[in-house]
């Protein structure tokens, strides 16, 4: 537990960092692209600081550098020189600017790193494992789960990103590509991506730690993701009650005539 809270505190050393930069150029949406970073630092961290390099270990390493930098690069890129979103300025001016600066530190950059912690847990039972690393069956599974999810997850934000940029979709839904199997291809890829980690724990013997892939889909599901984008897209886009009504929800499935 000891590497688990050195970790943490290098989490919250970057956070704060973060934090100041947010209130110097007064924009919170920076914390988002920190994201998938913050669990690349804390899987590093714990590679390189507990025991040998095993397989398992090297593989798991390789694929969460994969899955955190394409989230960063995806969301600076989406997200830079846009402003502000509009979930942090709506809390900018429920808390009112005087209040927001300092408070945004606790309601988002400091309950980031909590969560980043918590959910890492799989990656903290991989590379904590007294296993002998080697590979086994339930590896080459959480390969498969993992390669699913990172074709779903980037696909879908790729094909989401080419639809937003032409003027004609607008105020059209994206139904083709992997939004025609489920409304949410990059929300199911990310859980798919963070149960392939539990399965890789899993195979080296330490099982309670899944309950950070538990909570990451819970939180996709009925918090930060499909919920609350699912409640917005129904105000906002009248066609999109007729797409629920013919596509799934979360897993991909055929869509119904």
């Amino acid at each position: 537990m000891i590497l688990f809270f050195k970790a943490a505190l290098i989490i919250v050393v970057f956070v704060t960092l973060l934090w100041v930069w947010s209130v110097f150029i007064k924009n919170v949406s920076i914390v988002d692209i920190f994201w998938g970073l913050g669990f690349v630092i804390v899987n590093v961290f714990y590679a390189f600081m507990f025991g040998d390099l095993t397989e398992r270990k090297l593989l798991v390493l390789i694929l969460v550098c994969i899955w955190g930098f394409r989230l960063a690069i995806y969301l600076a890129i989406r997200n830079i020189g846009k402003g502000e979103d509009f979930r942090y300025q709506e809390f900018r001016r429920n808390y009112g600017p005087k209040r927001y600066w300092w408070f945004s530190f606790f309601q988002t950059f400091l309950l980031q790193a909590v969560l980043i912690m918590i959910i890492s847990l799989p990656l903290l039972g991989i590379n904590t494992s007294t296993s002998s690393g080697s590979l086994n069956g339930l590896d080459y599974l959480g390969i498969v789960v993992w390669v699913v999810g990172i074709v779903f997850e980037a696909g879908g934000d790729y094909q989401l990103m080419r639809f937003k940029k032409n003027p004609i979709n607008k105020g059209k839904i994206l139904d083709i590509g992997f939004w025609k199997y489920t409304r949410h291809p990059n929300y199911f890829g990310d859980s798919a991506v963070w149960w392939s980690y539990a399965i890789f724990s899993i195979a080296s013997g330490c099982y309670w730690h899944i309950v950070g892939s538990i909570i990451m889909t819970l939180l996709i599901l009925k918090v930060s993701g499909v919920s609350l984008l699912e409640k917005s897209l129904k105000e906002e886009k009248p066609l999109y009650r007729d797409y629920i009504k013919k596509t799934s929800s979360f897993l991909p499935w055929f869509s119904k005539k």
